[in-house]
């Protein structure tokens, strides 16, 4: 009966292709599914940040300017709520274009994930 190396063709030689050794255990993962992409910059919220931003600052100026007298107004209980409307405006812009700015420059926690995107 002939011995199995003979038959199957195999010899003794080394072959040049380079094998290692798995590991124990294998948990299914791989390094690859964690790294992280760079995220994209959500120019859109941005540009709606800085819109925000803008008209809230004007409307505080303008409502800080009622307020002091600086600008004749007929009905003075209409100057309140300009400013009020002023702070609700620049308060959302503001805070956007603040993580916006981190995240360009790259400050640790700041990410443009952060950012609510409207292209979803």
């Amino acid at each position: 009966m002939p011995s199995r190396s003979s038959v199957t063709g195999s010899s003794n030689h080394t072959s040049k292709v380079r094998y290692s050794k798995l590991p124990d255990s294998d948990d299914g993962y791989i390094d690859l599914q964690f790294k992280k992409t760079p995220p994209k910059v959500p120019y859109k919220a941005i540009a709606l940040a800085t819109v925000l931003f803008l008209i809230g600052s004007l409307l505080i100026v303008i409502g800080a300017l009622l307020l002091a007298g600086y600008i004749e107004v007929t009905h003075p209980d209409r100057t309140v709520p300009v400013l009020i409307i002023g702070i609700l405006v620049f308060l959302p812009g503001f805070y956007h274009l603040r993580i916006a700015y981190y995240a360009s420059r790259g400050y640790r926690g700041y990410s443009y994930e952060d950012i609510p995107d409207f292209d979803d």
